[in-house]
């Protein structure tokens, strides 16, 4: 199995000498071609700082990280920007979709502007669209769909390139209980058949009960790691909480 992400020694320093904040403290991971893997911790812990120097949208002080044997912190702003649309696929808690766009022209946008053929996108959309449940929306714009529809045609556009690693950022937090398992299903369902390698940053036991390994973050360290393995996902979910219990989260705002 090859290995999609290498995290090696990474630190993030905010501040100056007499007032020095370490988001990240000394983090080391790698996550394998096909794991959908969650990172969780309380607020200020790191999880999002961390997401956001492997999406290339923050830069590490220290340490490096490779995204398929690629070394992201040694690129160029211009080629920062070239790998990120290659390579990386976003889904956010507000969506970022265009609102003078059509759903099939936010979907495909990516492709175009990588200069893919216009048959060939067509083909793409349709096809990511069928699997997400929403090709009866492609023609509607985002100010006409609801909220969970939003968060799936963000999910389409994430995946449209076919990119080396998913990361969602909270992809649940906007959405009602019942479009938040619509996407999670989804989200699962790329993972098993199309073996996307995803990865989530949430504070919800529920959401990260759909993942196979979770990175617990605290204090910008790994606290602790859990493995699914064979556990139903109801099992899963029990382990999560213990987990959560330990790092100080209150229960009632995590299900």
């Amino acid at each position: 199995m090859s290995t999609v992400l290498k995290v090696k020694n990474i630190e993030k320093y905010y501040g100056n000498k007499k007032n020095l904040t370490k988001a990240i403290n000394n983090i080391s991971f790698e996550v394998d071609k096909g794991e959908f893997i969650g990172i969780m911790g309380p607020s200020g812990s790191g999880k999002t700082t961390l997401l956001n120097c492997i999406a290339t949208i923050d830069k590490v002080t220290t340490g490096n990280i490779q995204i398929e044997d690629k070394d992201i912190t040694t690129l160029s702003r211009k080629n920062i920007e070239k790998f990120r649309r290659e390579h990386l696929g976003f889904i956010f808690q507000e969506f970022n979709l265009l609102d003078t766009l059509t759903v099939y022209e936010n979907i495909s946008l990516a492709l175009s502007i990588l200069g893919v053929k216009g048959s060939e996108i067509d083909k793409r959309v349709k096809s990511v669209s069928s699997r997400l449940g929403i090709s009866e929306i492609l023609s509607k714009f985002p100010y006409e769909i609801s909220g969970g529809q939003k968060q799936r045609v963000a999910c389409a556009r994430a995946i449209i390139n076919e990119p080396s690693l998913i990361l969602a950022d909270e992809p649940t937090g906007s959405l009602d209980s019942k479009s938040a398992r619509v996407l999670l299903e989804n989200l699962s369902d790329l993972n098993e058949s199309m073996n996307s390698t995803i990865m989530m940053v949430t504070h919800d036991a529920f959401t990260a009960s759909y993942c196979k390994r979770i990175l617990f973050i605290k204090d910008g360290k790994i606290f602790n790691e859990l493995v699914r393995g064979s556990d139903d996902r109801k099992e899963f979910f029990k382990r999560i909480i213990e987990v959560v219990t330990l790092l100080g989260g209150d229960n009632n705002n995590v299900i």
